[in-house]
């Protein structure tokens, strides 16, 4: 492949300085996950927002989190069509071979992918709608979410509310996996939904009683 460049300078100093104290510290401990391999109680399902940081909101070690992160943190229904469906195999491996206790789906404040959503389904992106676009078919997994929150008076008070409702959309759509549907039913998995306000470092859940967020 001629086109692969080298990494830039700056990213490859990090990685020494990593490998110089963080990894040298921990030596074993890296060793050990390498020879035993990961055992991570739970998965969690974020956003790819570079200002989404997992593992820095709970303070996590390597092996603990099976994250996967893709644009607005959605999870499309089970669809069994012989397409190629990266984040339902991550799903399917995180329960199926992996056997995480917990599922977490993570939204979080002023998400592109669900303002282009918003865009898109109000006829103010038409660039979403072409077939050709890939993040516009994506996105289409949470237009019965924005049809759910059209009543909602206020722009941000709207984008705020199909951010915690891509956060619902994506938990409905898990129920629909059998093996998660199996597996949440007999008690050995529990599905998790948390919305993040990056500018505030606040953290809320999903109350499935009430159908709303509340703080932690």
């Amino acid at each position: 492949m001629k086109f692969a460049k080298p990494l830039p300078s700056y990213l490859l100093q990090r990685y020494q300085g990593w490998h110089a104290t963080t990894y040298t510290e921990n030596k074993a401990w890296y060793r050990r996950l390498a020879d035993e391999g990961q055992r991570p109680r739970a998965m969690v399902i974020s956003c790819c927002d570079s200002r989404v940081h997992v593992t820095s909101i709970f303070g996590a070690d390597t092996g603990e989190f099976f994250i996967h992160r893709n644009i607005a943190n959605l999870v499309p229904p089970y669809e069994p069509d012989g397409l190629q469906h990266g984040t339902s195999a991550t799903v399917e491996y995180a329960v199926t071979a992996l056997k995480v206790a917990h599922l977490i789906v993570l939204g979080h404040s002023n998400c592109g992918g669900v303002a282009g959503c918003m865009s898109m389904c109000s006829g103010h992106a038409p660039e979403l709608d072409e077939k050709t676009s890939f993040v516009g078919r994506w996105m289409d997994i949470l237009r019965p979410g924005y049809a759910a929150i059209e009543h909602v008076e206020g722009e941000q008070e709207r984008l705020r509310a199909l951010e915690k409702k891509a956060v619902c959309v994506s938990l409905e759509n898990l129920m629909t996996f059998p093996f998660i549907e199996e597996a949440v039913n007999n008690g050995t998995l529990s599905l998790h939904g948390l919305w993040t306000d990056i500018g505030e470092g606040s953290l809320e859940y999903y109350e499935a009683k009430d159908d709303k967020f509340l703080p932690v």
